[in-house]
């Protein structure tokens, strides 16, 4: 609104400089920018992240595979907070067992998991995630959390984008007041010392 408001004053103002309408024109642009094209530099870029993030989730649904493991043993180790990097939260409290399950080929496997709940018993069965191979692995990453990065990544470029428009803005009015400062010194200098005084041609 300023810049716009800038360009009507300087417009037919008598005393206009022309870096004053040239700061007025920049000014101008770069709300036309911020309003515009930073926007769409962030939708642009969500979306790609967004799209990114379904590739991903689809080859972690084609990969891994949802099943049941069942408790051979408990261990002596304490039950811990299990974090899940693919959510970026914790899940509440998971303990170390012995468990037992059967891959998506077949093959039978019997390890530790150690993100097994906190209440389980010898016998009983909770849902793991493993490869092809029969694996242990991280569950897929949950579309919700994929939407809000690539939301998240959308509106940081988009304020990135702003901020650099900010700043060349900055830098050109910068400029602009070196070179009236400059022309200041110079009509200065040309009106000497004798500036004002009575018969000095002032």
């Amino acid at each position: 609104m300023r810049a716009v408001l800038g360009l009507r004053r300087w417009r037919h103002n008598p005393l206009r400089r022309r870096t004053d309408l040239v700061e007025a024109w920049v000014a101008f642009g770069a709300l036309v920018l911020m309003l515009l094209a930073a926007p769409s530099i962030g939708w642009m870029s969500g979306a790609a992240t967004d799209e990114a993030f379904g590739r991903t989730i689809r080859a972690q649904h084609e990969d891994r595979h949802r099943t049941h493991a069942q408790v051979v043993r408990l261990t002596t180790a304490p039950a811990r907070l299990m974090y899940d990097p693919e959510t970026s939260a914790e899940r509440g409290s998971g303990r170390p067992v012995i468990a037992k399950w059967t891959a998506p080929d077949g093959s039978r496997h019997t390890e530790t998991v150690r993100s097994a709940p906190a209440t389980v018993r010898p016998g009983e069965t909770f849902p793991v995630w493993t490869d092809r191979g029969g694996q242990l692995t991280q569950r897929p990453t949950d579309p919700t959390t994929a939407r809000t990065h690539a939301v998240l990544a959308g509106l940081g470029v988009a304020a990135l984008g702003a901020l650099l428009v900010e700043a060349a803005r900055r830098l050109v009015v910068r400029q602009l007041n070196r070179r009236r400062y400059a022309r200041l010194d110079l009509a200065w200098a040309q009106a000497g010392p004798d500036w004002g005084r009575t018969g000095a041609g002032s």
